[in-house]
């Protein structure tokens, strides 16, 4: 078992950047594949990226073409801690960000066992 929590989150002026991270109050993130999501109001919820386990060897994943090229994935083994850095946002990049752990990457938010409470990205002039 382990118990997300994600932060990071906060306003940014369009063009500007954040790091979100995920880290885990309870077990070790090292053995889970780690996925970003967001949900903006309205809207589904959208994956982003995936990392997998270090015990795997698929690589991390970007899903969203929306956010290739600005949005970089990677871990810290040493501090339990993935990490989602955002570049060059956007106003539609404005949404809840959520981490959550799976056995492996998948597509499928439902393969996703373990969910943080989420950080609010607000990007706004």
């Amino acid at each position: 078992q382990v118990q997300l929590v994600e932060s990071g989150g906060g306003l940014v002026q369009p063009g500007g950047s954040l790091r979100l991270s995920c880290g885990a109050s309870v077990g070790s993130l090292n053995y889970y594949a780690i996925g970003w999501f967001r949900q903006a109001p309205g809207k589904e919820r959208e994956q982003i990226s995936c990392i997998s386990s270090i015990s795997r060897r698929d690589g991390p994943i970007l899903y969203a073409d929306s956010v290739k090229g600005r949005f970089t994935i990677s871990r810290d083994n040493a501090k339990n801690t993935v990490y989602l850095q955002m570049n060059s946002l956007k106003p539609e990049d404005t949404a809840v960000y959520y981490c959550a752990s799976a056995s492996g990457c998948s597509r499928d938010g439902n393969a996703y066992d373990y969910w943080g409470q989420g950080t609010q990205v607000t990007v706004s002039s």
